[in-house]
């Protein structure tokens, strides 16, 4: 969501597990290194660009080590449904995106 992520791959990597894929708001299918080459290329992805505004947060526990993240988001009046695996694997290791997925709200609805 923050453009400082999108143009970093270092930074993108620290948040993104290895085994990544992400199906987007458009149905394409993106693995790991894909969407690491890409980001920096997408819309937002400079200085100071726009923000996504997350809201209506919810997580579930799905088992050790692994959470069910589900949120809407709004960028330039246009709003997703979005979900997302995260997982964390070792005792030292931080969480990371395994899984995500965006379905676009269409304006008519709630």
């Amino acid at each position: 969501m923050d453009p400082k992520v999108r143009i970093s791959r270092s930074l993108a990597q620290q948040l993104l597990d290895p085994d990544f894929v992400e199906v987007g708001a458009s149905g394409r299918r993106w693995t790991y290194d894909e969407i690491l080459a890409s980001m920096p290329k997408m819309d937002g992805a400079v200085e100071g660009g726009p923000r996504y505004e997350p809201s209506k947060f919810t997580g579930v526990l799905l088992a050790p080590g692994l959470v069910h993240l589900t949120y809407e988001t709004t960028l330039d009046g246009n709003r997703a449904r979005r979900s997302s695996l995260w997982r964390k694997q070792g005792a030292d290791a931080t969480w990371q995106m395994y899984y995500h997925q965006a379905t676009p709200i269409p304006p008519d609805s709630m």
